[in-house]
């Protein structure tokens, strides 16, 4: 019980961090209108699978996660420099289609209300 309480701590710590550097540190023009929506982090913390959600077009999505994967090392070394882990986690940026996927159900079950 102990490592699930760590392990949620230390994503959540994870998850500010990693906010605040994406909006105030990454100088990649192409990582912008970014919010991380969760982080996933494995049991030993060397893993970790950051859920993102971005707003515009797929285009700019694509290009938005590429810009994500190339500053992946610099958020990995101030994480490392900022934090009191042990080992900075391993990063994989996801994009997280939730909301897409909520706003999709809701729309069908709108529409089945309506024909009724």
């Amino acid at each position: 019980m102990a490592d699930f309480k760590r392990v949620s701590r230390v994503a959540a710590m994870l998850k500010q961090e990693i906010s605040r550097l994406i909006t105030m540190d990454v100088k990649d023009p192409a990582v912008r209108m970014v919010s991380i929506t969760r982080i996933k982090l494995t049991d030993d913390l060397k893993f970790a699978t950051v859920y993102t959600s971005i707003l515009g077009d797929e285009k700019a999505q694509k290009t938005t996660m590429q810009g994500l994967d190339r500053a992946k090392s610099f958020i990995r070394a101030e994480i490392a420099r900022k934090t009191d882990l042990r080992v900075a986690p391993d990063l994989k940026f996801v994009h997280d289609d939730s909301a897409e996927y909520a706003q999709n159900i809701e729309s069908i079950i709108n529409r089945l209300k309506d024909e009724e």
